[in-house]
C-alpha cells in the first residue's frame, strides 16, 4: 500500500515520505533558495511540481517518492539539484507481488446508511444516468449516414422531448480491411454491444454498410443482440444508399422518441453508480491533489456498495504489484501480471510508448520523469480497497468494488472502453488540462493545481488543488467528490456537457494488423 499519511508541507517543498530522498517543489523554487526542514539549498531554478534532490543520490541508487521506486539516478546528483529525465534512468526492477497477501474485505454501510441518486431505472433493472439515443456504425464506411441521423435532432427539433438528453452517434475508423476473427474483431464487438445495451441509450440504431468484414448479422450474432423495440439495424445497401438510410434512420428515431420521453427520475442507491476512472494531462501534483483524493472518492463509493474500473494499463506499470497485493485472490492478481506481461512482451516491445519508459511531452513538461512516477500517481485513483476483479477491455463488468480493465493510456479509447463495460459515470484527473466528454455519460474533470484550475475554470469541475493550498484535505476533498458524482449522476450538467463535449470520443481500441 502507498503510505500516504506521513505528507508534510515545508515552505515551497512538500515531503511525502520521510524514507523519500527527494521533495516535490509545491511552487517555483529559486536558485539558491533555502529549503525549510531539509537542511539543503536549490541548485537550480525548480518549476512547480517538479523533484529537488533531498540528499546525495549516488549513480545508480533508486529515486524514491512515496518510498516507491520512481527510477535511478543516472550520474551523482548532488543534494539540492532538480531531478529530472536528465539525470534518471528507466530501467526494470524485482517487484514482489505477495497476491492478495495484503487483501481486506470492504465493511460496507449499512443499508440505512447508504447514499442515493436520482437515476432512471430501465425494464431490466438497469440504472442510467442519462438518456440518449444512440446510433451506431458498424464500419466507417457507414460513419457520415449515423452523423446525419443524428444532427437532424437539434435542439430546436427535440424541445417537445425534455426529458431526452439527446440523439448522438457513435462512428469509427475500423469494421473493414482488419481480421475476420479473433480479438481485434472480438474487441470491437463487445465495445459496440456495450454501447447498444447501456443503460444510458433509451433506444438505440446500428448502421452498416452491406460489404464489410463486420458484418452487421455476425455482430448481433457474438454479442446476442436482438433487433426489437429497442434496437433497430439498418444496412446501407439493402436501404437503397445514402440518402434513403439517413431518411430511414429519423424516421426510426422519430418513431421512438415519445417512448425515450416517457422517463422519470427516482431514488435509487449509490451501488448502481459505476465511474470509469481516468488521468490525462498528468503532473507532479497528480500523486499529491487529485488522484488521492479520487481514490478517497472511491473508497466512499465502494463502501456504498457502488463500483469503481481502474484502467490504462502501461499507465500502473511499475506500482502494479501494490493492486496484487490487494486482489481478492491470487487468480485476480495473477490476471493484472498478464496483462502487463502481454503489453511489455508482446504489444510494445521495440516501440517507442510510455510502458517503454518516456512519457508525452506534457507529462515531462509537468514533473513527471517517466512511466513509473506517472504510475505511481495514476493507481491511487483506485483507492485503498481490495482489487475485485480484472477485465478485458469493453467487457461487461458484473463484480462490485474496485475492479481494473485492460486498456492503453489514451483517454477516449479507455473510457469508451469502460463505458462499453458498463461505467454510467466518468472522473478524470488533469494537471495540464485535459478538455473532454464522453457520450452517453458525463465526465467529472478534476483539477490537480489552482493555477490551471483558474485558467481552464469553464472546463474544470472541481479544484483539488485547494489540497496543495493547505485549505482542504484528501478526505475532505474526497467527500465533496463523492458528493459531485451523486448529483451529476443525478442529472446536474457536468463542465463537459455545457460545452457539447462528447460527440467525437468514441474511439475503439486499434488493436491488430490491417489488411
Amino acid at each position: 500500500m502507498i503510505e500516504l499519511t506521513e505528507k508534510r508541507m515545508l515552505g515551497p517543498v512538500i515531503r511525502l515520505h520521510s524514507r523519500d530522498n527527494v521533495v516535490v517543489a509545491r511552487s517555483d523554487v529559486a536558485l539558491g533558495e533555502p529549503i525549510p526542514g531539509e537542511n539543503i539549498v536549490s541548485r537550480s531554478q525548480v518549476p512547480a511540481g517538479y523533484k529537488i534532490a533531498a540528499r546525495p543520490i549516488a549513480r545508480g541508487e533508486p529515486i524514491l517518492k512515496y518510498n516507491v521506486v520512481v527510477g535511478f539516478a543516472a550520474v551523482d546528483i548532488a543534494a539540492g539539484s532538480l531531478v529530472h529525465s536528465h539525470n534518471t534512468e528507466f530501467r526494470e526492477f524485482d517487484r514482489d507481488y505477495a497476491h492478495a497477501s495484503e487483501y481486506r474485505p470492504v465493511e460496507l454501510l449499512p443499508m440505512a446508511q447508504r447514499a442515493t441518486f436520482r437515476g432512471i431505472v430501465r425494464a431490466d433493472g438497469s440504472v442510467a444516468t442519462r438518456n440518449f439515443i444512440g446510433i451506431l456504425s458498424t464500419v466507417n464506411c457507414s460513419a457520415t449516414v449515423v452523423h446525419r441521423i443524428a444532427e437532424w435532432f437539434t435542439p430546436e427539433r427535440l424541445a417537445e422531448f425534455p426529458n431526452v438528453d439527446g440523439v448522438v452517434a457513435f462512428s469509427h475508423s475500423l469494421g473493414c480491411g482488419m481480421e475476420m476473427s479473433g480479438e481485434p474483431m472480438a474487441l470491437l464487438r463487445r465495445t459496440l454491444a456495450g454501447y447498444a445495451r447501456h443503460p444510458n441509450l433509451a433506444a438505440a440504431l446500428i448502421v452498416g454498410l452491406g460489404c464489410e468484414r463486420n458484418q452487421l448479422d455476425g455482430l448481433m450474432a457474438d454479442e446476442q443482440l436482438n433487433a426489437g423495440s429497442r434496437l433497430h439495424t439498418f444496412v446501407m445497401q439493402e436501404v437503397g444508399g445514402t440518402r434513403r438510410t439517413v431518411e430511414a434512420g429519423i424516421a426510426a428515431v422519430r418513431a421512438l422518441l415519445p417512448e425515450a420521453n416517457r422517463v422519470a427520475r427516482e431514488n435509487v442507491p449509490a451501488s448502481h453508480l459505476t465511474v470509469g476512472l481516468q488521468c490525462g494531462g498528468s503532473d507532479g501534483f497528480s500523486s499529491i491533489t487529485a488522484n488521492p483524493a479520487l481514490g478517497a472518492a472511491v473508497d466512499l463509493l465502494v463502501r456504498h456498495g457502488g463500483t469503481a474500473i481502474l484502467s490504462e494499463t502501461p499507465e500502473i506499470y511499475g506500482v502494479e504489484h501494490t493492486l496484487t497485493r490487494r486482489a481478492v485472490s491470487r487468480e485476480v492478481g495473477e490476471k493484472l501480471v498478464e496483462r502487463i506481461r502481454w503489453w511489455k512482451d508482446e504489444y510494445s516491445v521495440g516501440r517507442d510508448v510510455q510502458i517503454n519508459g518516456r512519457v508525452s511531452p506534457g507529462n515531462q513538461a509537468g514533473g513527471l520523469a517517466n512511466i513509473f512516477e506517472k504510475a505511481l500517481g495514476s493507481s491511487m485513483k483506485g483507492g485503498t480497497g481490495p482489487l475485485m476483479e480484472v477485465y478485458r477491455y469493453a467487457e461487461p463488468v458484473s463484480a462490485k468494488g474496485f475492479v481494473f480493465m485492460d486498456s492503453p493510456g489514451y483517454d477516449p479509447v479507455s473510457a469508451t472502453g469502460q463505458i462499453a463495460g458498463g461505467a454510467n459515470l466518468i472522473a478524470f484527473t488533469t494537471g495540464r488540462g485535459s478538455m473532454f466528454g464522453a457520450k452517453p455519460v458525463p465526465s467529472l474533470k478534476l483539477a490537480t493545481n489552482t493555477p490551471m484550475f483558474r485558467r481552464l475554470e469553464e472546463d474544470m469541475d472541481i479544484n483539488c488543488g485547494e489540497i496543495l493550498d493547505g485549505v482542504a484535505t484528501i478526505d475532505e476533498m474526497g467527500a465533496r467528490i463523492f458528493e459531485l458524482m451523486l448529483r451529476t449522476a443525478s442529472g446536474a450538467p457536468s463542465k463537459s456537457e455545457q460545452l457539447g463535449l462528447g460527440n467525437h470520443e468514441f474511439v475503439p481500441w486499434q488493436i491488430g494488423v490491417m489488411s
